[in-house]
């Protein structure tokens, strides 16, 4: 399939208005009556899955509430229905994921987008030729630009931010700085190979790809000198870009990583955003684990592993600190001179996502205090309103709830009533599309960004699977 024709059958298969934020299908039809299915016809969706489709009509089957059975019916798939370019290219599967209405791939998007997936892989081929192709596509971006956050498939097209400073080199969309966009590509790498045992995608260009992460996570540690990373936006949002000339605010090197963006897009406040911190040990250490025992590679396994105690280490150093009401928690970002800030953002990694991401069981002490914090006033972007409660972004403004933050304090919650709540308000705020957005207004849901969102589709249909599957009698006796 060409580019071009794949942006029309995309486009077409959600309707032109998705490309306008804040305006929703509501306005255009009624899905409350019926429920009729959103989903795009089989012949226009992008790609099909039996695995993919035995699981939804299997899950749907055990939800007793008719809304939210049609909403995980429109959002679980939507990925796959929507967004995806897969295609073979030098004999190697190939697979271009967009996050939605952006004719782009992010890196940390298209992971998030098919991780609801990644069980299936030993089920259903097309499952494990489409991740294949994913890791195959994610090399690619990498050798092209380690610091962008997102591409295009043709790697010679001009940016749509061309006017940024440095400009983008062609196939790069976007060369926002963000720890987790690297730390992605090795997330869905370890996984692949977790679940199917298959290896032949660790070939000369996936390691070429991972020695350039390591180097570039190392030079954003700030130790042998100033990054080289500079970014400029003609904007009038601050949040676009970081200050001082796009090189950010003072850091002081203390073995963290340094992110200029946070995975919201925005420019962090403070050079070390510790949940990607976090994320980077993690990542660094499932590294360790594939050159290890897979690759042979101890020189590298050893400085993968070296690089991750020492992240560690400072995040235990410079980022756990005390807060007045709730003790000892994580700060959401720092600088090494003793300064930080208190919040937290909606996307992942965010601190409210450290249990679902692997780096802390739910009933760890620190994880406790710091959830325990930003659930509550005195995070300032955890809000309350007639329609919802939940966690904002900077990037949506003040007074906007985040779907994914909803999620997220539902897929980390261990309170069945806690998840009731939190299904419930999902069912209250997806504005009569059936489908989750980036941000609605707290008082009211049909005020709402971006009506074509993959990943948070994606991910509401991985958390509803979750839950039939840790707790099917709360799908079974309705929300």
């Amino acid at each position: 399939m060409n580019r071009r024709n794949f942006i029309i059958k995309s486009s077409l298969s959600l309707g032109a208005l998705s490309f306008i934020p804040g305006i929703g299908y509501s306005t255009i039809m009624n899905p409350a009556k019926g429920f009729k299915s959103m989903r795009p016809s089989i012949e226009d969706r992008t790609y099909h899955s039996e695995a993919v489709e035995d699981l939804l009509a299997n899950v749907k089957s055990n939800i007793a509430d008719e809304e939210l059975a049609w909403m995980f019916e429109n959002c679980y798939p939507n990925t796959l229905d929507t967004t995806v370019d897969f295609e073979m290219i030098d004999g190697k599967e190939d697979t271009f994921i967009i996050t939605g209405d952006i004719d782009a791939m992010w890196l940390r998007d298209s992971t998030a987008q098919v991780w609801p997936y990644m069980p299936l892989i030993n089920k259903d081929k097309k499952i494990k030729q489409l991740i294949k192709g994913l890791i195959n596509r994610q090399v690619k971006c990498v050798l092209k630009d380690p610091y962008a956050n997102a591409f295009y498939k043709d790697l010679e097209k001009e940016s749509h931010w061309k006017s940024d400073n440095p400009t983008p080199i062609p196939g790069v969309h976007e060369r926002k700085w963000e720890i987790d966009s690297l730390c992605y590509v090795i997330r869905l790498s370890h996984e692949y190979y977790r679940i199917s045992g298959d290896a032949s995608v660790f070939d000369d260009k996936w390691n070429e790809a991972m020695h350039l992460i390591v180097k570039t996570l190392r030079t954003e540690q700030l130790i042998d000198g100033p990054s080289p990373y500079r970014f400029t936006r003609m904007t009038n949002q601050m949040i676009d870009a970081p200050i001082f000339n796009g090189t950010g605010r003072p850091a002081k090197p203390v073995g963290l990583i340094a992110s200029q963006f946070r995975p919201s897009d925005d420019a962090t406040l403070f050079p070390f955003l510790i949940p990607s911190n976090i994320f980077a040990v993690l990542s660094l250490n499932q590294l360790n684990d594939i050159y290890s025992n897979i690759l042979n590679d101890e020189n590298f396994a050893k400085e993968c592993a070296g690089f991750a105690e020492q992240v560690e280490k400072a995040i235990r150093k410079y980022a756990i600190l005390e807060h007045l009401d709730f003790g000892e928690i994580y700060a959401y970002e720092v600088d090494g001179f003793g300064n930080s800030i208190f919040m937290d953002d909606a996307n992942v990694p965010s601190l409210m996502s450290l249990a679902y991401l692997g780096a802390h069981k739910t009933e760890d002490v620190l994880y406790k205090n710091t959830r325990q914090f930003l659930l509550s006033e005195h995070n300032p972007y955890f809000l309350k309103g007639e329609a919802a409660e939940g966690q904002a972004s900077p990037h949506t403004w003040k007074e906007k709830i985040w779907p994914m933050g909803i999620i997220l304090r539902a897929m980390t919650s261990t309170d069945k009533n806690e998840i009731i709540h939190c299904l419930q308000m999902l069912k209250d705020s997806h504005a009569d599309t059936g489908f989750m957005h980036e941000a609605f207004h707290k008082d009211n849901p049909f005020d709402f960004n971006r009506a074509w969102f993959a990943w948070a589709n994606t991910l509401f249909g991985e958390l509803v699977i979750k839950v039939y599957q840790e707790h099917p009698e709360i799908l079974r006796s309705g929300i």
